[in-house]
């Protein structure tokens, strides 16, 4: 009786371990592999950990190493830091700004449109959220917008990157659901639209309502004359779309898998900064750095993943959580509201790999159990983890405006300017979830 006691309450200790660790400071990886070499010897100790379960670990590391899958997480990277040296936000936002300059909110609504644009080429937040806080918010702040609304319009706008194609948190949740990257980049292309129109609707409404929030930029700044104006439009524009049209198009037509167009963009991306005469050693040299800096931090999430659910699952905690799960009141409903519940309130104080590496494993066997389309779920987490980027303390967008954000703005109103956006993303969700057709659409035209 006393081995079946603790053979249940180990595997829901293992996730308490991790994420006392993680609290704490200490790395995913090693808080994941750590949690599993402890918990191992335990359940050895107890009799209920067969050791035999350990020879599977080199073919499961060998299988990671072997997906092809996982290969576009580099190529998006590497995409996005080149984009980054080549200065296409910085002429994309003031080019956009100067077009809807007239408009109570135009440098509002240009953010929201550049962080979109920016969205559907790199996917990095970290990228987009430097890029307009740097040149966008000293020029919302010196034509008087209000603070909050600043800074939430930028943090948001940044997490785009997320649910708006190519994304590496939707290339993850694709390899954890077990289902095709490119049908989750599909699906996920008119959510990712919608959310960015609600964001600029909302923009839209709070400065009819207060024009003194979000007032149109004066005339003298805005009229640069048409031809410049128009030169402008082509230049910073067009580059941006048309490898948008390649890298989106070629996946959407089914000319390439979403691990080719990634590397179509990579090489898309070092023409546009070489025809821009950023292209460098020195600037290549760092891009490769980032990409290889965070290629291996997710490979070792990735192993020390794999080495903690292999020890979870040896201890029969899959059993005890799919049978927790698959019997909640409510049926699929209760484990769509459970669910979504437990990933938006670990967003406040985890970011999106842990999440998708620690949480995300153990709600597949019960979705799929209960007939979940998994590319609509793949959404609606992809969705749902965009908002782990902006809910305080330790939303990483807030952290990344903090760092470049001019020393007038405080943490407090960084905090409230992001709350109201939240609140847009959680109402996205909720009719996306609502309206599954909003994912199926597209994926169905493909198909």
């Amino acid at each position: 009786m006393s081995l079946s006691f603790d053979s249940e309450l180990l595997g829901p200790s293992m996730f308490i371990g991790a994420l006392i660790l993680l609290s704490l400071g200490y790395p995913v990886a090693f808080s994941l592999g750590g949690v599993a070499i402890i918990f191992g010897l335990i359940g050895i100790g107890l009799g209920v950990f067969d050791p035999i379960f350990l020879t599977a670990m080199p073919q499961r590391i060998f299988g990671i190493m072997a997906n092809y899958t996982l290969l576009a997480i580099p190529y998006f990277i590497f995409l996005g830091a080149m984009l980054e040296k080549s200065g296409i936000a910085e002429q994309l936002l003031e080019t956009i700004g100067i077009l809807f300059g007239r408009v109570r909110g135009g440098l509002a609504l240009a953010v929201i449109l550049v962080g979109a644009l920016l969205a559907a080429t790199t996917g990095v937040v970290a990228a987009t959220v430097v890029a307009m806080g740097l040149i966008s918010l000293p020029i919302m702040l010196r034509y008087g917008y209000n603070k909050e609304l600043a800074t939430g319009v930028i943090v948001a706008s940044g997490t785009l990157g997320q649910i708006i194609p190519p994304s590496v948190v939707l290339v993850v949740l694709a390899d954890q659901l077990g289902i095709s990257v490119g049908d989750l980049f599909i699906g996920s292309i008119l959510p990712g639209l919608i959310m960015a129109g609600t964001f600029a609707l909302h923009v839209l409404i709070v400065s009819f309502i207060r024009p003194d929030l979000a007032p149109a930029l004066p005339a003298q700044v805005r009229d640069i004359g048409g031809k410049t104006l128009w030169a402008r439009v082509l230049t910073a524009m067009i580059p941006p779309l048309l490898l948008i049209l390649l890298v989106l198009g070629s996946i959407f037509f089914g000319i390439a898998t979403p691990t080719e167009a990634g590397a179509v963009g990579c090489l898309g991306a070092i023409a546009l900064a070489m025809a821009k005469g950023k292209l460098s050693w020195t600037s290549l040299r760092k891009v490769c750095d980032v990409t290889l800096r965070t290629t291996t931090m997710v490979m070792f999430i990735l192993l020390g993943s794999t080495a903690f659910s292999l020890v979870f699952r040896g201890v029969e905690g899959d059993r005890f959580m799919f049978d927790l799960l698959f019997n909640l009141p409510g049926g699929t409903i209760g484990f769509l509201v459970v669910s979504m519940t437990i990933v938006f309130l670990l967003g406040f104080f985890i970011d999106f790999f842990e999440i998708a590496f620690i949480v995300v494993p153990l709600f597949v066997p019960v979705a799929r159990q209960l007939g979940i389309d998994l590319v609509w779920y793949g959404v609606i987490l992809g969705a749902n983890l965009q908002a782990s980027f902006l809910t305080p303390p330790f939303g990483f967008a807030l952290f990344y405006l903090r760092g470049v954000a001019p020393s007038e703005i405080t943490t407090g109103e960084i905090y409230r300017g992001a709350i109201q956006f939240i609140l847009l993303q959680l109402l996205v969700l909720v009719l996306i979830i609502t309206f599954p057709g909003i994912v199926n659409f597209l994926p169905s035209l493909s198909g």
